[in-house]
């Protein structure tokens, strides 16, 4: 299923409700942990320059807007409320997934998750909402109430809430653990606030410890968190990866991740095999 995104009006406000450029360009680079020296030799101004701007002195130009949040990696989404913080327009468009300039990337999509069946894969957005997923994911949603499968389904929330996944998560603490935390340094990463929201939901869901899940201690023996899960009777193995667009200019496209499943043993292999016929 594929779901719309908002459009890039609905992200940006009015310039009276933004905060200052220079307020905005230190609070970016105190979150990457850089000193004014450092971003200053890196983005190529001097180090005065970059001062008077954070301290409101002088106003950057639109082309120092954009340098300085390429090299803050400042979600595509936020320079554009950079842009319209220092007086210019937006130039990131956020363009719906069924628009018809979206063509080539909805079809690029359903070939990564077509050719990874009979293995679950899903396509997500940012808060972790799914976009599209293959057949083989239905294996995730299965026995879930309706009220966590109402659109936009939301992964993490349908994997650890008590009443979803969560029930049939054979490690549910070092999984949960592992996701919470990961969502945690996405919040870090972008000071989004409805991350933010969504973090301490998954974090505050009874039947866990969130202090004693605070960090995952390595076994020894694995080399990545799995997902163990009973499905029918079986115990399956999961390992994940993520991938994104390398080269992304529009916000719906740069904020899409896929998020593929692999088995991580044999019996889970043979499992969903047979599940799929082959």
């Amino acid at each position: 299923m594929i779901g719309s995104v908002l459009d890039v009006t609905t992200m940006t406000t009015s310039l009276s409700d933004v905060r200052p450029i220079g307020e905005q360009l230190r609070a970016w680079r105190q979150r990457r942990r850089l000193s004014q020296l450092e971003l200053a030799s890196a983005a190529d101004v001097s180090t005065r320059h970059l001062s008077f701007v954070e301290t409101g002195r002088s106003a950057p130009s639109r082309e120092m807007v954009l340098r300085l949040a390429e090299h803050l990696d400042v979600p595509l989404r936020d320079r554009n409320l950079l842009l319209v913080s220092a007086g210019f327009a937006p130039v990131y468009a956020e363009t719906p997934m069924e628009e018809p300039r979206m063509d080539s990337v909805r079809s690029a999509l359903r070939l990564v998750l077509e050719a990874h069946e009979p293995f679950p894969a899903v396509v997500v957005d940012r808060f972790w909402n799914l976009i599209d997923a293959n057949g083989a994911a239905a294996l995730f949603m299965e026995g879930a109430p309706p009220e966590l499968l109402e659109p936009p389904v939301n992964v993490l929330r349908l994997s650890m809430h008590p009443e979803g996944m969560a029930r049939n998560i054979l490690n549910l603490g070092e999984w949960r653990a592992h996701m919470v935390d990961r969502v945690r340094r996405h919040v870090a990463l972008t000071a989004d606030e409805s991350l933010a929201q969504l973090y301490r939901e998954l974090r505050d869901y009874p039947g866990t410890d969130p202090v004693a899940e605070a960090v995952v201690t390595p076994s020894g023996n694995e080399v990545v968190v799995p997902l163990r899960m009973r499905v029918g009777g079986e115990e399956l193995s999961f390992i994940g990866t993520i991938a994104t667009f390398g080269t992304p200019v529009d916000i719906t496209v740069a904020e899409l991740a896929i998020e593929s499943f692999y088995p991580a043993d044999q019996r889970t292999t043979d499992f969903l095999r047979r599940r799929a016929g082959w």
